[in-house]
Formats: C-alpha cells, sequence, structure tokens
C-alpha cells in the first residue's frame, strides 16, 4: 500500500507529556496459561503488557524500546506518528516490535532515526535483515530506519538533551535515560556509581520493580523503594511489573512519592 492510501486518523496530542505504553515483565500480564489472582483480575491495571514509554517532546515524538506489543500499544492510546527511537537495550521484549514501525514509516514517507548501542545495532541487523537488503519483489513493506551509535554523551533529540545513563540488568550493561527533570530506568538491579550523579534533582523517576522477592537482572519491591529513597525524586512511578505484583494490594503498601505505572498512565513533563 502506498502512502497515498493512508487517511490521517484521529491522534492524541502528547506535546510536553509522556504515556505509558506498557508496564509488564517480558511475558506480559496475563501470563498465558496462567490462573493466579492477578492474572484473572478483573482490574485493568493488572494487565500490562511489555514495557516501553513514549514522550512527547518538543519538536516530536520519541520512542523508547519497541515491545512485541507495540502495534496494539499505539492504537490503544491513538498514537499515529513517532519521530525518533532510543533503545535501552537488546532482550527480545524490547526490541522485536520494530517491524511495527511500517506503517509510520509509509506515513512519513522517509526512514525513522533510531539510536542505540552497537550491541542493540546488532541485534536489530540480525533480527531484521531484511529491512537492510534490496527487496527481492518490489512492493513488499519494510521498515525503514536509519541507525545512529550512542554510547554515554548526552545528544540533542526533537528539541531536547537526552542523557543516557548507565545501568546493570545482571551481567549486561543497559541504557536509561535522562530527558530534561525525567529519568526512565527500566530493566536494571543496579545502578553504578557514575550514574548516581546523574540522578539528581528528579521531577520524575521511571523505576525496575519486577516482584516481591529478589531476582538476579531486575529489583524486587523492597530494593526499588530503597533506591526511590536514594535519589529521592518528587515522585517515582515502578514499571517492569510481572504477575506476581497486585497492583492494588501492592500500591497500598508504598511510600508517599511511589506509585506503581499502568498501562495508559499519562504524566506531564515539568
Amino acid at each position: 500500500m502506498s502512502p497515498s492510501h493512508f487517511e490521517v486518523a484521529s491522534s492524541r496530542s502528547l506535546q510536553g507529556q509522556f504515556v505509558f505504553l506498557g508496564t509488564g515483565t517480558s511475558v506480559g500480564v496475563p501470563v498465558v496459561g496462567c490462573g493466579c489472582g492477578v492474572c484473572q483480575s478483573d482490574n485493568p491495571k493488572n494487565k500490562r503488557t511489555r514495557t516501553s514509554v513514549i514522550f512527547g517532546l518538543p519538536d516530536g515524538m520519541l520512542l523508547i524500546d519497541t515491545t512485541p506489543d507495540l502495534r496494539s500499544q499505539l492504537l490503544r492510546e491513538r498514537i499515529s506518528s513517532i519521530d525518533a527511537i532510543v533503545y535501552t537495550h537488546d532482550h527480545v521484549d524490547h526490541v522485536y516490535g520494530l517491524d511495527d514501525i511500517r506503517p509510520l514509516c509509509f506515513r512519513k514517507g522517509g526512514p525513522l532515526p533510531v539510536y542505540c548501542e552497537p550491541r542493540v545495532e546488532r541485534r536489530i541487523r540480525r533480527a531484521f535483515d531484511y529491512a537492510f537488503e534490496e527487496p527481492v519483489v518490489a512492493g513488499g513493506g519494510l521498515p525503514k530506519m536509519t541507525l545512529h551509535q550512542i554510547g554515554l554523551d548526552s545528544f540533542d533529540l526533537l528539541g531536547a538533551t537526552v542523557v543516557p545513563l548507565r545501568l546493570h540488568h545482571g551481567a549486561f550493561e543497559v541504557l536509561g535515560f535522562r530527558i530534561g527533570n525525567v529519568a526512565y530506568c527500566t530493566d536494571t538491579n543496579e545502578i553504578p556509581d557514575q550514574t548516581w550523579p546523574l540522578l539528581e534533582g528528579l521531577d520524575v523517576l521511571v523505576l525496575d520493580c519486577l516482584r516481591p522477592a529478589h531476582h538476579p537482572t531486575h529489583f524486587s519491591i523492597n530494593e526499588a523503594v530503597e533506591v526511590a529513597q536514594r535519589i529521592d525524586a518528587r515522585q517515582t512511578y515502578f514499571v517492569h511489573m510481572s504477575h506476581e505484583i497486585d497492583h492494588g494490594s501492592v500500591s497500598s503498601l508504598l511510600p508517599t512519592g511511589m506509585e506503581l505505572a499502568y498501562d495508559g498512565l499519562t504524566v506531564p513533563l515539568s
């Protein structure tokens, strides 16, 4: 289908805000085949797609990670355009929805800029090799992107400064990002010494919080609370939650200024 076949749909404006597209762990919640109370819950805040967020910046929409749920997330939030993508790391639940950018590329009329570390670029080039090859048959739609390698140096994007934050995710080194006074730190169980100074003076912290018990690659509830208390942002939202976290019961136990995020939660950018 050519770009001329697309009609402009009603689109939601997110400028000056960010929205949690997903807040769940790698298998999502409900978990396939699970009959636990959280997976069977009627509370919509216990329905969690894979973790991702999108920022409405001064010059466009910045997506962090492309989850396998990306298509449904964008439809749910009525988001019809993305202007750039940045990646935290190369795990499947954060990358493998990349093909869903195809209609956005058609509408944009060109490739989307993608910013990532070298490891993530290698994963993208392997998993989506067809996107970088000449099509065998004309007419096949391909995700179109331009890849830009990033490290720990800050860079300007869509009218804002993006500050990469080194995080540890078990044995993996991954990135979080600070944009203004908001820091996004999913998929981590350790914040290295070099990163703590970059987390000072936050209005909003978004932080990994997998389950009640200790985990080798994610913060538990108590660990996440301890980190949030040390960072002392005005407001903390926890993400990447498993089906071991019931939104209602866990929320009631959290300290003031800390909340469980949920899919669709929208927060202003101060």
